[in-house]
């Protein structure tokens, strides 16, 4: 809940709206009555979005890299993969990084939004 309290804080004057994946700790009573006491808005992505959940994402490409067509005999080879996989990750596949893991979400003034509409 100090999250929310700190994006209150820096956004004081401006609409608040976070999107959520459906995690049961998203939806407890407690984040719930804090957001809304703080008018912020909740937004829950659908119940199976992986496209939208920028990690499921990589997890996908993590299990095409190191887990398709791959047989581990032991858990600690297992292991060892994913740990050489995430330490290289960023410098073996940076140019599949950066087309994967955009974000491409529209960030806007809504005062600006508006003018550019009129």
């Amino acid at each position: 809940m100090t999250f929310l309290n700190q994006l209150r804080e820096i956004y004081v004057d401006k609409p608040v709206r976070i999107v959520l994946d459906n995690a049961r700790y998203q939806h407890c009573k407690a984040v719930m009555e804090r957001a809304e006491s703080l008018e912020i808005e909740l937004l829950f992505l659908p119940a199976y979005s992986p496209n939208l959940n920028i990690i499921e994402r990589l997890w996908k490409f993590t299990k095409k890299k190191i887990l398709y067509g791959q047989y581990y005999d032991c858990a600690q080879k297992f292991h060892e993969v994913i740990r050489s996989f995430f330490a290289e990750v960023s410098i073996k596949y940076s140019a599949d990084l950066k087309d994967l893991l955009s974000l491409k979400f529209q960030l806007f003034d809504v005062d600006n939004a508006q003018n550019l509409a009129a």
